[in-house]
């Protein structure tokens, strides 16, 4: 994957190219292989582009023209299919990469090309013709692409950093998006923390002007539940995964430059693995695979179960192994990374092994994306209970629900947030619950902006039962905005390039046939990846609950990271302080500290966004 921006003027102003430069500079990370800048002959658009080569390492410099001069294009991705879509369109080729291939398909093609790309993309393509640029960003959302646009130009990038060098100044925070940030960790597209800047959002295509004017249109819709295969079984459904992801692992495993695999010891990366073991043949598969933990103790260890799998597949195997004091370092440089708070606490452990990765490999495979098209949550296994619950009036289910949260210990943890998501007023409400830190109730208590509501949005075009509903919302918010954001910057702040293969396009599209009963039950979540590894994996693995990367937070924030906390979130410059209601933070921090409650996550959310305050002005 590479860095890529741009600047198309308005005002008969040039494009200054040493603006493109440092835009590139910002994006170093992403692309430390070459770069190179491009303008159109009246210099109003310019291109910068940063390369981490991975197919064509030799050739397929960029931004790169066609052969016929009509086109220029400065692409983020891999085109996993690209040797075949060659053989589509009669062009004359000079390159042996996936890139020129993009611009035989745009020139080919114009309207339907960017349908048959398999992989993962972010791309913009000048037309000469009509002096237009075009902005085109896949299917879920793997890639990043934001943008903005003021009444002299339009500015995009893979990140809000290099987009600042071109906008002049740090703008304001946007208050609705922060909203949003404290309900879902993140904020779904298309709004950001940054009033003014965008993103595009997955599987839509942005098309500007020379006169300005922005036209935005999808080019790709997730099938909803008329897709739904009604006929499949457990073993049909399975069988018929199987064949899917196989092709899309052997599918992601092209490139030029050694390829490894992230292993948790979850069921989703022991079969990633499994499969580039039976591809590359069993034990001459010389795979080089990765794990990470923390260092304390206390956190929840899952590197034995990845030794057992690297064992039974004979990998090269390598872990790293994260202390507090790793946490607390880290902590602002990837907060710069993500230009945005790091919503995840184990995202600074997957920084490390990403670092770790990239001493032995430039691409790895990984496991994000099954959780969502396949009910591996446990709200998913939940979903059903809550939505019966919520037939009991709100006027006395809440109240009574709402008590008895309160009543059950800290130690209840997944008890309390069942509960929790039962007792909201609505199902939007009660969906966002299950990953929220503050409900929307809270939110309301300790902050007063409403947000963009753009998953009320989102909710209101959902379809099918409780979980398919749920599946919807999660593949337009959660997997994007939260998921593959993370994903994306703690793997190319090393240069690392991260392909998700359950999030090839025909696993997606299979995954939207499946009746709800298949995905999850009370008993049992992502049923058909689980019996997909019956085929690969010891039992010890693939019947394991999910349990996620852990970090001891509730522990953290009573000890070593208590004045931390207070001093972020009760000082008079910080954000907290200026914008929220400042007895709620007090209260939630000394409930924290005498142990009523284990608010570690909450008070995380809210730390990391003081973090994300006072390092913004250094972008």
């Amino acid at each position: 994957m590479c860095g890529i921006a741009g600047i198309v003027t308005f005002d008969n102003s040039q494009v200054d190219k040493k603006i493109l430069v440092e835009m590139g500079n910002r994006l170093a990370h992403r692309g430390p292989d070459a770069h190179d800048i491009w303008t159109n002959k009246k210099g109003d658009i310019g291109f910068s582009h940063r390369r981490l080569s991975i197919i064509d390492v030799a050739g397929s410099p960029q931004p790169m023209t066609s052969a016929s001069g009509k086109s220029t294009i400065c692409f983020n991705g891999e085109i996993f299919n690209y040797s075949q879509l060659r053989k589509s369109w009669d062009y004359p080729y000079k390159t042996n990469g996936d890139t020129e291939t993009i611009i035989a398909g745009f020139e080919k093609d114009n309207n339907n090309f960017v349908n048959s790309l398999r992989g993962q993309f972010a791309f913009a393509m000048h037309e000469q013709e009509k002096d237009i640029v075009h902005l085109y960003r896949d299917r879920l959302g793997v890639l990043p692409l934001y943008y903005y646009q003021d009444s002299k130009k339009f500015v995009f990038a893979s990140e809000i950093k290099a987009l600042i060098v071109a906008i002049g100044s740090i703008p304001e925070i946007d208050k609705k998006s922060l909203a949003d940030y404290l309900g879902q960790r993140g904020v779904p597209a298309p709004n950001t923390l940054y009033e003014g800047i965008k993103k595009l959002e997955p599987g839509h295509h942005l098309i500007v002007s020379p006169n300005g004017e922005v036209k935005i249109e999808s080019w790709y819709e997730i099938p909803d539940d008329s897709e739904v295969n009604h006929n499949l079984t457990l073993q049909s459904a399975s069988q018929e995964l199987d064949t899917k992801l196989y092709g899309a692992v052997e599918a992601a495993l092209v490139a030029d430059v050694p390829v490894g695999a992230y292993l948790s010891g979850g069921i989703d990366s022991s079969l990633i693995c499994s499969m580039i073991s039976k591809i590359r043949g069993g034990e001459k598969n010389n795979l080089s695979t990765f794990a990470a933990k923390f260092s304390d103790g206390s956190s929840l260890d899952e590197t034995p179960f990845a030794r057992t799998v690297s064992e039974l597949l004979g990998t090269d195997h390598h872990e790293v192994s994260v202390s507090p004091e790793d946490f607390i370092n880290t902590w602002p440089q990837l907060t710069y990374q993500f230009d945005a708070p790091i919503p995840e606490p184990p995202d600074i452990a997957f920084s490390f092994l990403a670092k770790k990765a990239r001493e032995h490999v430039t691409v790895v495979l990984s496991g994000e994306g099954s959780d969502e098209l396949f009910g591996g949550y446990p709200k998913y296994q939940y979903a059903n209970l809550v939505n019966k619950l919520s037939k009991i009036p709100y006027s006395a289910r809440g109240p009574i629900l709402k008590t008895i949260e309160k009543m059950l210990p800290a130690s209840m943890n997944r008890q309390r947030t069942l509960i929790r998501a039962a007792s909201q007023n609505s199902e939007i409400a009660s969906f966002k619950t299950w990953f929220a830190p503050f409900t929307p109730g809270e939110i309301g208590k300790i902050y007063a902006e409403q947000s963009h509501n753009a998953m009320e949005e989102i909710h209101k075009e959902s379809r099918g039962d409780v979980i398919q509903r749920m599946a919807y919302v999660d593949l337009h918010s959660w997997l994007s905005d939260n998921i593959l954001e993370r994903g994306d910057r703690t793997s190319m702040m090393h240069s690392l390039e991260l392909r998700p293969p359950f999030l090839d396009v025909q696993v997606l599209e299979f995954s939207r046939s499946l009746p709800s009963h298949l995905m999850a039950n009370r008993r049992e979540s992502k049923r058909v990846v689980r019996e997909v590894a019956r085929n690969y994996l010891p039992s010890e693995i693939f019947e394991r609950n999910k349990h996620g990367f852990k970090v001891p937070l509730d522990d953290w924030f009573r000890n070593s990271l208590k004045e931390y906390a207070y001093d972020h979130l009760t000082s008079r410059d910080s954000l907290a302080y200026e914008l929220f209601d400042k007895k709620v933070v007090k209260q939630l921090l000394d409930d924290h500290v005498s142990g009523k409650f284990n608010d570690g996550m909450r008070i995380y959310t809210l730390v990391a966004l003081e973090m994300w305050h006072r390092h913004r002005a250094t972008i």
